[in-house]
């Protein structure tokens, strides 16, 4: 039985586990600036994609998504929730949180599509919806 003054578990819609499971499809894949696949990828490229496969539409840019996404707190963060780095008053960077404070994302040039720890507590979650 729940106490009745636990939060909800929050658990993200299918389509996140599913866009999660592409991106993680797509390890090793070359970062490119613009790019969104299916063989290159930017930060916003391949959340994009990895959507788009999953049967959601997302925007373009980190922060178009960023806009169209609903906040989730960090306590209610889920597996295939979008994950976003503020970059002064817009958003810098995004990738997909993979559960235990990970993320999988394109992280920039020279780098490739990567499940990484999240290095900062300066993020937002935020839920396609």
């Amino acid at each position: 039985m729940v106490p009745a003054h636990a939060a909800p578990i929050e658990v993200a819609p299918a389509y996140g586990n599913k866009a999660l499971a592409v991106a993680a499809s797509k390890e090793g894949a070359p970062y490119a600036r613009g790019a969104s696949g299916p063989e290159r990828f930017d930060c916003s490229g391949l959340t994009l994609y990895a959507f788009r496969q999953a049967g959601k539409k997302l925007p373009r840019t980190a922060e178009q998504q960023y806009e169209h996404t609903r906040p989730v707190p960090s306590v209610q963060r889920a597996a295939g929730d979008l994950v976003f780095f503020p970059k002064g008053s817009t958003v810098g960077h995004v990738g997909i949180y993979a559960g235990n404070d990970k993320l999988w994302h394109a992280p920039r040039p020279g780098a490739s599509v990567r499940l990484e720890r999240i290095w900062t507590g300066n993020v937002r979650y935020g839920r396609a919806t």
